[in-house]
């Protein structure tokens, strides 16, 4: 198989933007944990107001836009590094993995925080909501150290791929 120079400064192009914007979602994500969950989980359904989109740009807003341009960045990077057989196959292991998380947190994160939004508006809560807050902040650290972990994995990868390039 032939693949020039050019192939491989556009994999690792690829490669690199991928990484940063996970390393950029990342941040986000560990603020978010840090900063804005402790704070509308101390003491549903009082503090669920501060989920409540009249305020300003709506967090889900931002989290589409990020989500939808790094998996972007992801799959142009799969496409560009499908000939580098060990970095394709890494780069798909990890996409499974990020896929499947996405998943959990459209199906799960997502669907309780609208919600929260909406007891924040006005809707009556339900009787559950500390425990179901309290558990979607203890699941948030899990969901958060899985993106973390992918994101550091993507280093081994990129470096594998300068390596290619080099020899």
């Amino acid at each position: 198989m032939n693949i020039t120079e050019s192939y491989l400064s556009r994999a690792e192009l690829w490669m690199l933007i991928t990484t940063l914007f996970y390393f950029l979602m990342n941040g986000a994500q560990i603020f978010e944990t840090a900063v804005l969950v402790p704070k509308w989980t101390a003491n549903p359904p009082d503090t669920f107001a501060l989920l409540a989109n009249k305020n300003g740009a709506s967090l889900k807003v931002f989290w589409i836009i990020l989500h939808s341009l790094h998996e972007l960045t992801f799959i142009l990077a799969i496409v560009f590094c499908w000939k580098l057989i060990p970095i394709r196959n890494g780069l798909l292991i990890f996409f499974a993995i990020h896929f499947a998380v996405r998943a959990w947190t459209l199906s799960y994160f997502a669907t309780n925080i609208i919600e929260f939004q909406k007891v924040a508006e006005g809707l009556s809560p339900t009787a559950d909501m500390v425990k179901r807050a309290n558990m979607w902040q203890s699941l948030n650290y899990i969901r958060v150290a899985i993106f973390v972990a992918l994101s550091i994995g993507m280093i081994p990868l990129f470096l594998k791929l300068l390596n290619i390039k080099n020899n």
